[in-house]
């Protein structure tokens, strides 16, 4: 244990940011995956539904520094290459 107690507290906010963190990558893990999903099933209005708001996610992620601003850009534009292929195969 630290000997100093603003090293002490560093280490407590350390461990709280970590499972904040944490945290918040799974539920954008997860995002990714109800997404990928969706365009398994080529549900167009589910996935015109949940698109918004997991592009938001990402964005949301890039401000709080959760992700780089290069990773959630390339992951939204290969979710989009592929909203645009479903959407282009089976017009509404």
């Amino acid at each position: 244990m630290a000997n100093i107690a603003s090293v002490a507290k560093r280490a407590r906010q350390a461990v709280k940011r970590t499972e904040r963190n944490s945290a918040l990558k799974a539920s954008l893990r997860t995002a990714k995956k109800k997404m990928a999903k969706l365009l398994t099933e080529g549900n167009q209005e589910a996935i015109s539904a949940a698109l918004p708001g997991t592009l938001r996610l990402f964005d949301k992620m890039v401000s709080k520094n959760i992700i780089h601003k290069n990773t959630a850009a390339r992951n939204k534009s290969r979710l989009m290459v592929r909203v645009n292929q479903l959407s282009a195969a089976k017009p509404s």
